[in-house]
């Protein structure tokens, strides 16, 4: 059984490493609020422009000759993947589900894949697997803005373009709140059109022409998707590490409260020892 001053000295390491985890839990807590602010913010916006996506996409299929390269659905020979993971740990199990649910899905492809990774994480665990890493990005902070990004989805875009992967897809964990972190794989590329009824169909007037518009317009939707997704793993991440954080502090307190009832039995046990010796010498004496 440890002595008393082994048992103090560990409470005193546990208690100051439920410090340490407090305080990087209040640190995650501020800096999920913003995240969260952040993707309610872009969440509005980055629909509606997927709406008009579809809608484009679906207009421009009446008009094959001017088919945007985007549109082109073509046989899958070759994929490439957009893995959005954090660059630290400490976040529970967000980042072994997120690279669980995108290595069964590059499994399940059957096709060789092309992988392009936001965060440390995610390319870590690209290396470990042996996967065709095509670039790595890392270091986009907690708070970053579009031009940030625009690196990640013009790589996809110029390689679906060139012919060089016949469909992109989005891996990331989506926030539903504090508490889900949804791990999501989705088609980026090629643009799936809506369906569309024929009323729907007129709905827009688009000016100048469609081909002109959706030239400029549809890398810049594609640009908003992946800055959206990394908004949403950022999100995700924060609140993930503070779920984490508040779990380890909670569970720091109560093995605190463990040893000090240990150290109490110990000191007790000492305490009756040592009574046991002094009556057992007085006996001793008077007899």
């Amino acid at each position: 059984m440890p002595s008393v001053r082994q048992i103090r000295r560990r409470i005193r390491s546990v208690q100051n490493t439920g410090k340490l985890t407090k305080a990087m839990e209040m640190v995650a807590a501020a800096k999920m609020r913003r995240a969260q602010t952040d993707v309610l913010a872009a969440r509005p916006y980055a629909s509606k422009m997927e709406d008009l996506l579809a809608h484009l996409a679906a207009m421009a299929l009446t008009d094959s000759s001017e088919l945007h390269p985007l549109l082109q659905t073509r046989p899958v020979k070759r994929i490439a993947v957009i893995q959005i993971t954090p660059d630290r740990g400490m976040c529970g199990g967000l980042v072994a589900n997120i690279n669980r649910r995108t290595g069964s899905f590059i499994v399940g492809q059957e096709v060789p894949a092309t992988i392009v990774t936001v965060g440390n994480k995610g390319r870590d665990f690209m290396a470990r697997t042996s996967r065709e890493l095509r670039a790595s990005f890392h270091g986009l902070g907690d708070r970053p803005k579009l031009m940030d990004t625009t690196a990640v989805s013009r790589i996809v875009v110029e390689d679906f373009s060139n012919g060089e992967c016949d469909a992109a897809f989005l891996a990331y964990t989506e926030f539903v709140n504090t508490v889900v972190q949804r791990p999501v794989v989705r088609q980026l590329l090629p643009v799936e059109p809506a369906e569309l009824s024929p009323s729907e169909m007129s709905g827009y007037i688009y000016e100048p022409r469609q081909v002109e518009l959706m030239g400029s317009l549809l890398p810049r939707i594609v640009e908003m998707q992946v800055y959206s997704s990394i908004l949403e793993s950022n999100a995700s991440e924060q609140s993930a590490r503070m779920i984490a954080m508040r779990n380890a502090t909670d569970s720091a307190n109560d093995l605190v409260k463990e040893l000090t009832l240990q150290a109490n039995k110990a000191r007790q046990a000492t305490i009756t020892a040592e009574l046991l010796d002094i009556i057992g010498g007085s006996m001793t004496f008077e007899n």
